[in-house]
């Protein structure tokens, strides 16, 4: 078993605990949350809203024109679409089992959701919230879309590969060899490489997208998991969740050219549209750290509900979304 599964195992009691502690208040801020959300605003790193999710909710996705989160449950097969002008749930979608990562094409037309219990990939159009095809991919754990939408990539955890689906046949065209676990991976802005954090080996691992072939691996500290990529393409983001930290990656040299402390069992990441920050989503103590991309430093930490696995920014980079993995909710900041 690896790492992460032994974090979320040895968590899921002292989580379950903090729910009980935390549920008045937890109530009182979805009653908050749920009157009025619509006219909330954060004028600084705090939360504003709680929008109930599915159980155990993993990765969360935002639409490029801000108007709905997706959210992966694990722990009941389904995608949650929250409503960002209201912060409220309007559809639950069901798909295979175990969902985990989830991604929104670039014209916001389809979402495409791993399910790691049955092995698919389902994509989803948004128009009718419906499941209209599935992949089968083996182990199927993290899933990023190229930025011209004609490719979906899609790792396979226990095979080691990363898998490459067209989108217009919603086929595989090629199968990549990577690393040990492959977990996370983002796309460049330019779509001419993907990384990818591999779990078992300590590193993340470069795919050029022309050749579909491994271009560089690049050690990084303790264990990575997810990878967020700096809107000019000239930075990647990588959570080490062994070793509490982020690696930052220069694309032009790709070596790692810093380390920053976090909070603790650090695993979803992500950066604002103008690449001012990045947010990373702490497990471990129910934080997300803000992160100065100029100076390289914790500026702030955000107190977020019981678990957060996963956080995603609005294309406006007004609010952030982080998943509670062990409260069943999504905290908006």
């Amino acid at each position: 078993m690896d790492r992460q599964s032994n974090i979320l195992g040895s968590r899921m009691v002292r989580g379950r605990v903090q729910q009980l502690l935390l549920g008045l208040t937890a109530t009182a801020t979805l009653v908050v949350g749920m009157t009025g959300m619509g006219a909330a605003t954060a004028t600084a790193d705090e939360v504003v809203a709680t929008v109930p999710a599915g159980d155990a909710p993993s990765w969360v996705a935002i639409s490029p024109d801000g108007t709905r989160a997706y959210v992966a449950n694990a722990g009941n097969s389904s995608v949650s679409v929250i409503d960002t002008g209201t912060n409220s749930l309007i559809d639950t979608v069901a798909v295979g089992r175990d969902a985990e990562g989830v991604a929104v094409s670039p014209d916001g037309s389809r979402v495409y959701v791993t399910s790691t219990g049955d092995d698919t990939l389902s994509v989803i159009d948004t128009g009718t919230n419906a499941v209209i095809d599935t992949v089968t991919v083996d182990s199927p754990y993290g899933v990023a879309v190229s930025p011209d939408g004609s490719r979906a990539y899609v790792t396979a955890r226990t095979d080691n590969t990363v898998v490459v689906i067209d989108t217009t046949t919603n086929s595989i065209v090629d199968t990549i060899p990577v690393g040990s676990v492959p977990e996370w991976l983002a796309v460049t802005p330019d779509g001419s490489r993907v990384y990818v954090a591999t779990e078992g080996d300590g590193s993340v691992w470069v795919i050029d997208t022309t050749t579909d072939t491994v271009s560089n691996t690049i050690p990084v500290w303790g264990q990575p998991f997810a990878v967020a990529i700096a809107p000019d393409g000239s930075r990647v983001y990588v959570t080490n969740f062994a070793d509490n930290s982020v690696s930052v990656i220069s694309t032009a040299t790709d070596t790692p050219t810093a380390n920053i402390p976090v909070g603790e069992d650090p695993f979803g990441v992500s950066i604002t549209p103008d690449g001012s920050r990045v947010y990373v989503a702490n497990f471990g103590d129910n934080s997300v750290s803000v992160i100065n991309t100029a100076t390289h430093t914790v500026i702030d930490t955000v107190l977020v509900g019981v678990g957060p696995y996963s956080v995603a920014n609005t294309p406006d980079g007004s609010h952030a979304y982080a998943t509670n993995r062990l409260q069943g909710s999504v905290s908006v900041f």
